[in-house]
């Protein structure tokens, strides 16, 4: 009761001071429209809560909340469940037999955190009954009766049977010890190390609520790149404040292994994960971590990337590693995510293919625990990619689906970019492993295999910043991950739609432009960044801004120069078979569609084809000047979404308008200068002039290569 009475009191202050950002998508605002009003008050008069669990709690005060700020008026928690006109919910375990009866079919649809919404009983004596089989998924259906009020949806007759498609669906946090993010732009980490475990932060509290609200049940703590004092008894017993928290919203909690951690807190001298000291030390640890969190997830590991030690360093490979840590977690119920992202400076072969080269060879050879995390290209989270050719290359072993949701290449915080666009198109790309139909999404769901484990990761963008990540857009990419994530099938118009009459207003007449601005926002960063299946040429180490030109750096395969190969004779990356034959790691069907440049998409060609740069496009224009036009068509399209914000002020609170104004701002003169540097250097190597309708640069090549940027956020 003292949580409850705290999170409803925060709330209040919120909206007492204005603050419109921190609320995200759970504004819970009153019904404008009076005939929708009336309509809902008319079915909603009361609520009836069944179990008395910590999560059925908070069930019942979000609805409470939320309707009675939806609706205006107090709506009460009633003791009488067969009162006329009043909302029921419960779990399976605590409905009557009759009710469980009326319900039986659906409840033998639903998965154990699945939910039914559904009217019951005659018209003079409707109820409106939210249950699942768990408590958990009593909530999930709170949050989505919600949302169908929020965005004015019917209620009438309502008969939902829902239930996540994916059984992982969880956050990566980038977030180090000292409170740093590595690639965060929406301030310093969330987690106070220093304070945990005696104080928790209301901010844990909401973040769970917010994750809960969009069926997220996951979170791995702490970087990719770790520190493995995050296994002492030190920090566990934070952590375990932080999975206490949690719990009630569903929310399991993972940790990133350092692979030397039996080196580095556990003094042994190796870490060989076939030696008997380190099988044991794991073993160890493990049981320390599920005596403290009894419902710990598991491990997630980057191995041998990037400096990262791992299993290679003793000559094992990736499979010893993984299911050393498996077997360890194996009794608790726990897993291990073991992250595909690989590449060598010792293999000298196209880095796009290294992860792939590094893996299927181990097809099938995994522990049933043990989950391959796999980025959704082969490179690393550029603008546009095609989708990773191991995804239906290994149908023995569960692959899970990694995301980026920080924008690390697509402009950071300052640029509006409607992620949930990129996901649904990787999602919907068609492997062809099992024929035509075998999607992406039927891999990283489990269907296509009947696998029992299914993930899906975002790394994420939330920081300490007021509104959460940085651009009130942003939030957006938070919400479509978490509802792509739920159900990969969701088509992004949709989502956006949803995420604009949450968290903004219904107006059809700021939702539709909006929407259209939202679901262009993506292909606009393709054009002014990396047009054509260009790739990688953003400046170094922070990774802000255009660096085509840098090929100064220690390792060939982290220079721009290495992916884009301009030369007086064109451009572009041949992966074809008379090139690196990274076209041969796909299915046949797709394989020779990327391998021929007359079939292979215009949006991926110089990924796939080095090119000249008087090769004609399928509009006729030459490649010089149809890169140029992208350029520009994606300066343009950020001018016109500056151009339909500026009409949206009334339909907008004066403080997100203003700041997302600025932030338009910024986007323009950034999309302009992505524009003029790219074209100034590619422009050394075709020796052709800028076609008629692209605007001239105003700067010189040599003033945009002498930019630096040191301080530039996200860069650890």
């Amino acid at each position: 009761m003292y949580f409850l009475l705290i999170l409803t009191v925060f709330m209040f202050s919120l909206n007492v001071s204005g603050q419109q950002d921190y609320k995200l998508w759970l504004r819970y605002d009153k019904i404008e429209n009076k005939e929708l009003l009336s309509g809902y008050s008319s079915k909603i008069k009361g609520i009836a809560a069944l179990g008395n669990s910590k999560t059925i709690q908070l069930a019942t005060e979000e609805l409470q909340q939320g309707l009675s700020g939806l609706l205006g008026m107090k709506i009460e928690i009633q003791q009488n469940q067969n009162a006329q006109s009043i909302l029921v919910f419960g779990s399976k375990s605590s409905l009557d037999e009759a009710t469980q009866q009326k319900l039986k079919k659906e409840f033998e649809q639903i998965n154990n955190e699945g939910y039914i919404i559904k009217t019951i009983g005659s018209k003079e004596n409707e109820q409106i009954v939210i249950t699942a089989k768990t408590d958990v998924g009593v909530l999930y259906g709170v949050f989505y009766f919600l949302r169908l009020i929020q965005t004015n949806k019917s209620i009438t007759n309502i008969n939902i049977v829902d239930s996540p498609k994916i059984n992982i669906r969880m956050l990566n946090h980038w977030d180090n010890l000292n409170g740093t993010v590595e690639r965060g732009y929406a301030g310093s980490s969330l987690w106070n190390w220093q304070k945990l475990p005696d104080f928790i932060d209301q901010r844990y509290i909401d973040y769970a609520r917010a994750n809960a609200s969009i069926g997220i049940n996951g979170t791995v703590l702490n970087n990719v790149n770790a520190n493995a004092i995050i296994l002492t008894p030190q920090y566990l017993e934070k952590v375990e404040a932080l999975a206490n928290t949690f719990r009630p919203y569903g929310i399991k909690v993972y940790l990133t292994a350092r692979f030397s951690a039996p080196i580095e807190i556990g003094k042994l001298k190796t870490a060989d994960p076939y030696d008997a000291d380190v099988i044991n030390w794991w073993k160890e640890k493990v049981k320390e971590i599920y005596k403290r969190i009894p419902d710990f997830g598991g491990f997630l590991v980057k191995a041998n990337s990037e400096g990262q030690p791992g299993p290679q360093n003793y000559g094992r490979n990736h499979v010893d590693g993984a299911n050393m840590l498996a077997d360890a977690l194996a009794p608790f119920g726990g897993i291990v995510m073991w992250r595909a992202f690989v590449y060598s400076e010792h293999d000298v072969d196209d880095r796009a293919k290294q992860a792939y080269s590094e893996f299927v060879p181990y097809e099938g050879k995994f522990r049933d625990n043990v989950i391959v995390q796999v980025k959704n290209g082969a490179i690393d989270f550029q603008p546009r990619e095609p989708f990773h050719p191991m995804f239906g290359a290994m149908p023995k072993t569960p692959l899970m689906m990694e995301f980026q949701i920080t924008q690390e290449y697509l402009g950071f915080s300052s640029h509006l970019v409607f992620l949930p666009k990129l996901f649904q198109e990787v999602l919907e790309s068609d492997t062809y492993c099992k024929g035509k139909g075998s999607t992406v999404a039927k891999i990283i769901d489990g269907s296509l295999e009947n696998h029992k484990i299914s993930g899906i990761a975002g790394v994420a963008n939330i920081g300490s910043d007021l509104n959460w990540t940085g651009h009130p857009f942003a939030q957006a990419n938070w919400y479509g991950y978490g509802r792509l994530a739920w159900n990969p099938y969701l088509d992004s118009g949709l989502i956006a739609e949803d995420w604009l009459r949450s968290t903004f207003s219904n107006d059809k007449n700021f939702v539709e432009p909006i929407k259209q601005m939202m679901l262009n926002s993506r292909e606009a960063v393709v054009n002014y960044m990396t047009p054509l299946g260009l790739h990688h040429i953003m400046d170094t180490g922070h990774h802000y801004g255009p660096g085509p030109w840098v090929s100064n750096l220690s390792r060939p395969e982290w220079n721009p120069v290495y992916y884009h190969k301009a030369d007086k004779n064109g451009i572009g990356f041949d992966r074809s078979k008379s090139g690196s034959n990274a076209t041969g790691q796909y299915a046949s069907e797709v394989g020779k569609m990327f391998d021929d440049v007359t079939t292979c998409p215009e949006k991926e060609l110089l990924w796939f084809h080095h090119l000249p740069w008087d090769y004609k496009l399928s509009n006729g224009q030459t490649l010089w000047n149809g890169m140029a036009l992208k350029y520009q068509e994606g300066v343009d399209e950020v001018k016109t979404m500056a151009s339909t914000w500026d009409k949206m002020g009334k339909y907008v609170d004066e403080q997100r308008f203003n700041e997302v104004k600025m932030l338009l701002g910024i986007q323009y003169k950034e999309a302009r200068w992505w524009r003029d540097a790219c074209l100034l250097y590619f422009q050394q190597f075709s020796g052709k002039e800028l076609p008629q309708g692209v605007e001239k640069p105003t700067q010189t090549l040599e003033y945009f290569q002498s930019l630096k940027f040191p301080f530039a956020p996200g860069n650890n």
